[in-house]
């Protein structure tokens, strides 16, 4: 063991960088292994850490205050790395070593804090900073920040946390400082000055000259141009954006000399002058053109009135036509053509065709998704059509069935059986369309028959309030669905206590379809319990349910134990009475047999 320890100290120096961090890291072991540790220091190590306490005072080979001794001098060797070292890859191994020595051995924690502050990265970089050591040094500062932003977050009340942070300021403030500068341009050497300034001159207003027009004919361009350049005077300023003339001519006008601008303007007033006093060139009559015709030396226009419109036409059409007009074949000609005449629309063929429609409505909306899980409006004001969905689609058809007749239907005379006939119209067939509808699965299609009924309701409520006799179809379409689908009912159902809460209006014919149920002892609770949650849930209909409770625990033997148990509850009084005529009736019938 000696010898491989002593192997591995000789080629710590010698060796590639990978394997001199293996040998600093062995080099920590030892120095925590020839060490004291601290006694709050087990409970995080545990049997793992292996220290110099853990010999015997009196050991026969081992002598602690060699060994200890011996990590001394290993602990300083690890320390030189930070000073003569220049390889990046071995100094962070060694800061990542003494990390753990600072932790798990305090008091070796002075001496590496004052070694890690006299080091600096900077040090050991070259005289010319190159890409690869830009790099190293980054590593290492980063390297140095996170061990003491460490040290301080675990120990905050350390007396050395300010220096800590000054240092790291300090590193990553040179490092910052010493990468600008050297990626900094060269400055520019300041030319020495011959007395030859080749500067472009200020122009003065004693320097300007405004060239005079010349003879010829000028345009508007060359009474303006105070340049002689010819490139200046044909460059198309239309290429230039708008805003960047604004801009131009602002930032101009600004800084423009108040002489020289006087000076312009006078030379562009003189110009003009110019062109205005220019002579009149003379006309040579030998050479100069006439501006008449020969031909017309001669005319002397007549003053007849002027043909008017359609007296030109009357002449052009008396005119023979030099042209022969082309002679088409017949097959060639166009033939008239006119549609048959369609068929009269009675009234039965607009029932049919509106039968027709209402069936594929229905069909397309028994194709459309569900949209129950949807939060709709409600209420009789809703649209309509706002979406198309199931929903949308069944209010439509529920309000054609109602609203679109309105006032159309025949009134009814009083006194007449009104019950015999029924006029077939479209609201009717509607209506039918939507009874097939509901009763193909009434349990899924309950609230679509919840929506026509407040739609028959709603649409009675108006009738109503003017003053005549037009049919009514809530009643009839309510019992009409009561006795399509209670026969199917089953005592689990709870779709006719849903159907009898929700639809707008009860009443005595209604509540005795629910009577009749109890004729099936199977769905006596069902009716019963439907009731019950009319009265605790509908209080305007509460005295009518228990009127029809009532009426069954009359009528049905099976069905009294139940009812009679609402009726304790909410009239005793009618099971009193009940009791004391029932009393009276077998006194009376036990003198009678005794007479």
């Amino acid at each position: 063991m000696m010898s491989i320890k002593q192997r591995i100290l000789q080629i710590w120096d010698t060796a590639t960088p990978t394997v001199r961090i293996c040998c600093i890291k062995f080099a920590q072991r030892v120095v925590l292994a020839q060490t004291v540790s601290i006694v709050g220091d087990h409970r995080y190590a545990g049997g793992l850490d292996i220290s110099l306490d853990k010999i015997p005072p009196n050991h026969q080979t081992l002598d602690p205050r060699t060994l200890e001794a011996e990590a001394s001098g290993l602990l300083d060797r690890m320390l030189s790395v930070l000073q003569d070292s220049n390889d990046a890859l071995v100094v962070d191994g060694t800061l990542n070593c003494l990390s753990i020595l600072i932790r798990t051995r305090p008091e070796t924690s002075n001496r590496i804090i004052n070694a890690i502050f006299a080091f600096n990265p900077l040090n050991l970089a070259p005289s010319p900073l190159t890409p690869r050591s830009k790099v190293m040094i980054r590593s290492m500062e980063k390297t140095v920040r996170s061990l003491l932003v460490n040290l301080s977050r675990r120990d905050p009340h350390n007396p050395l946390v300010p220096r800590m942070q000054q240092h790291v300021e300090r590193n990553m403030r040179m490092i910052a400082e010493a990468f600008d500068s050297s990626g900094k341009k060269r400055a520019l050497n300041v030319p020495q000055h011959d007395g030859s300034d080749a500067k472009r001159q200020r122009i003065t207003t004693a320097q300007i000259q405004i060239p005079p027009l010349g003879s010829g004919p000028h345009s508007l361009a060359d009474l303006f141009s105070l340049v002689s350049n010819d490139g200046l005077k044909t460059f198309d300023l239309s290429l230039v954006p708008p805003a960047m003339v604004s801009k131009l001519v602002v930032t101009t006008l600004a800084r423009l000399d108040t002489q020289l601008l006087a000076k312009a303007v006078d030379g562009v007033r003189d110009r003009l002058q110019t062109v205005a006093n220019a002579p009149v060139a003379e006309l040579n009559p030998n050479t100069a053109p006439l501006g008449v015709d020969d031909d017309d030396d001669d005319y002397e226009p007549d003053f007849y009135q002027a043909e008017d419109t359609e007296q030109i036409l009357n002449k052009l059409d008396s005119e023979p036509s030099g042209l022969d007009p082309i002679h088409l074949d017949d097959n060639l000609a166009l033939k008239s053509f006119s549609l048959s005449q369609p068929q009269q629309l009675t009234p039965e063929l607009a029932l049919t065709a509106g039968a027709g429609t209402v069936e594929k409505v229905v069909g397309m909306m028994k194709s459309l998704e569900d949209s129950s899980a949807k939060k709709v409006k409600t209420g009789f004001s809703r649209l309509a059509a706002s979406s198309g969905t199931k929903d949308a689609w069944m209010t439509i058809l529920a309000r054609l069935a109602t609203r679109s007749s309105t006032g159309l239907d025949e009134i009814l005379v009083k006194g007449e059986d009104d019950g015999d006939t029924s006029s077939q119209s479209l609201s009717n067939t509607i209506r039918e369309v939507l009874y097939n509808y509901i009763m193909e699965d009434f349990r899924k299609h309950i609230d679509v028959a919840v929506s026509w009924l407040c739609e028959e309701w709603y649409n009675d409520r108006l009738l109503s309030k003017t003053n005549r006799d037009y049919p009514k179809y809530y009643e009839k379409c309510a019992l009409r669905l009561l006795d399509g689908f209670l026969p199917y009912v089953h005592p689990q159902d709870k779709v006719l206590t849903r159907f009898l809460s929700e639809i707008p209006e009860l009443n005595q014919e209604i509540l005795s379809r629910v009577k009749q149920m109890c004729r099936d002892p199977l769905v006596v609770k069902l009716a019963l319990t439907s009731l019950l949650y009319l009265v605790l849930m509908r209080p305007p209909v509460k005295e009518l349910a228990l009127d029809t409770v009532q009426d069954i625990w009359t009528e049905f033997e099976d069905a009294r134990t139940m009812a009679g148990h609402y009726l304790s509850k909410y009239r005793p009084g009618f099971l009193e009475a009940a009791a004391a005529s029932k009393t009276e009736e077998d006194s009376s019938a036990g003198t009678a047999i005794t007479t």
